[in-house]
């Protein structure tokens, strides 16, 4: 009879045997993978190109107890064990090499009780799922801007988008969550139940268990909000950049404003001519009445000569989408993030000279503005704590070809150096590479301790360690 050899959590590997990998293949409503099986490739495939592993085993959950089944399987055999969403994560940690995948890509149900406003939201969806039925009733709640994202890797890490300046961060609108702890059991965490497993989900990460189920508050948003994107000519950055550093104090908590810089692509409301060269592009948002918001936003369009001014009326749906043709699966991602109570003068003059500068035309840089009810927010509420933070930076380097990893590695982290005298020193752990494990610490800051304990309390034995991870203090990280 064959066998499966498949790593555990020390480093070895084990042997099992085929008649054992069956019999708890029956165990499960959902579907074993192996590596040969024909849709282990696909499966194993996810959001960032330059992750190539293979996992010994997919198991394809459908269901909480299917999640149980998998833990206790992995448990026993002291497997290495990682859990995918969507596989949006930078780092690539939903997929391991030779270990047991948990993949909840097929956990998708989302119900939404209008009545009381709130969601009840399966693992596996991705952030159009979930605004597809929520903008059914006109609510939301606030998520990322890529719809392709996974709310579960998403919201385990904090979330924040368009809505966070007037509904706070993801994490600030989770009621409740079912978990499946490491000892196989299934908890609910909320405020009233488990409460420390509850703090520390909310921006922890998925250290502490995997979670089967989000309860989130809605609000009424959309379905038409105003929003849009003027793009100006690189020429113009610096007087741009710094009309907007005080155009941006000034906006309400319904409206937001962020900036991409990057070389601009081939949209069909900029004209060819400017297709290919490096641009400053405001995205703006304003969730609150419409005429409001362009009377709000009216100095922002009448600064400059603008390429193009796009900025009107459209779907929150559709504006959640806006973004996805630049952010499409398969591409080779670097990235490097960091956070701004300001955005000083050096600062600006640093992103202007490494924008001159870009290894690829798709790589880009963008600052989210935050603030607002993600500032009115302790910083020990919640796992994550940059509640001071007024601006998210994050360096998307982005390419194709293997052959140019060294240059466009070599440039995200030339200006995340070059930047970092201007930043806070925290950063959001989304936005952590794989090879950032020194700034965990600076995640989590000073609820890195409470996190700790947490850890050791429910995953002493570090089974969730494919992640930016928390180690329990007497479990090596390997």
């Amino acid at each position: 009879m064959s066998t499966y050899s498949i790593s555990r959590l020390n480093g070895s590997t084990i042997e099992l045997a085929e008649e054992e990998v069956n019999e708890f293949s029956k165990s499960i409503r959902g579907e074993m993978l192996t590596p040969g099986s024909p849709e282990y490739d696909k499966v194993r495939a996810i959001w960032n190109g330059m992750i190539d592993r293979k996992p010994g085993l997919i198991v394809r959950c459908i269901g909480a107890i299917d999640v149980i089944h998998a833990v206790n399987f992995a448990r026993t055999h002291n497997l290495r064990v990682s859990v995918r969403g969507c596989g949006h994560n930078i780092a690539g940690s939903a997929v391991n090499d030779g270990g047991l995948m948990i993949d909840l890509k097929l956990m998708r149900s989302v119900r939404i009780d209008p009545a009381k406003q709130t969601a009840r939201v399966e693992p596996g969806c991705s952030l159009a799922d979930f605004d597809h039925e929520t903008q059914f009733f006109g609510l939301a709640t606030p998520v990322g801007i890529n719809s392709t994202t996974g709310i579960a890797g998403l919201t385990l890490g904090g979330g924040f988008g368009w809505l966070s300046r007037k509904y706070g961060m993801t994490i600030d609108n989770l009621i409740s969550a079912d978990v499946v702890t490491a000892d196989g059991q299934l908890v609910q965490a909320s405020k009233e139940q488990n409460s420390d497993l509850f703090w520390a989900i909310r921006g922890g990460g998925g250290n502490f268990g995997i979670v089967t189920s989000f309860e989130f508050k809605l609000h009424p948003v959309g379905p038409e909000i105003l929003s849009g994107l003027i793009v100006h000519p690189f020429e113009d950055a610096k007087k741009v950049l710094e009309f907007y550093r005080e155009f941006a104090t000034k906006l309400p908590d319904e409206t937001a404003v962020w900036v991409v810089l990057r070389l601009a692509p081939p949209l069909p409301f900029i004209p060819e001519k400017w297709h290919g060269k490096p641009v400053v592009v405001f995205a703006a948002f304003h969730a609150g009445d419409m005429e409001e918001g362009k009377r709000i936003l009216a100095p922002l369009r009448k600064l400059g000569n603008p390429i193009a001014d796009v900025i009107g009326p459209h779907s929150y749906a559709g504006w959640q989408q806006a973004f996805d043709p630049l952010l499409t699966a398969g591409a080779r991602n670097y990235w490097k993030s960091h956070n701004f109570t300001e955005l000083q003068d050096e600062a600006i003059d640093t992103m202007i000279d490494y924008i001159s500068q870009l290894p690829s035309a798709q790589t880009e840089i963008f600052i989210g503005q935050v603030g607002g009810q993600m500032k009115r927010i302790d910083d020990s509420e919640t796992a994550y704590p940059h509640r001071s933070a007024n601006y998210v930076m994050n360096v998307h380097a982005r390419w194709e070809k293997a052959t140019e990893d060294k240059k466009c590695i070599t440039w995200a982290r030339s200006f995340f150096q070059e930047s970092a005298k201007y930043a806070t020193g925290g950063v959001y752990v989304n936005f952590l590479t794989e090879d950032e494990t020194d700034r965990i610490h600076a995640a989590y800051g000073p609820n890195y301790d409470r996190l700790v304990a947490i850890k050791e309390r429910y995953d002493p034995d570090n089974i969730f360690r494919a992640n930016q991870n928390i180690s329990p203090s007497r479990v090596a990280i390997s």
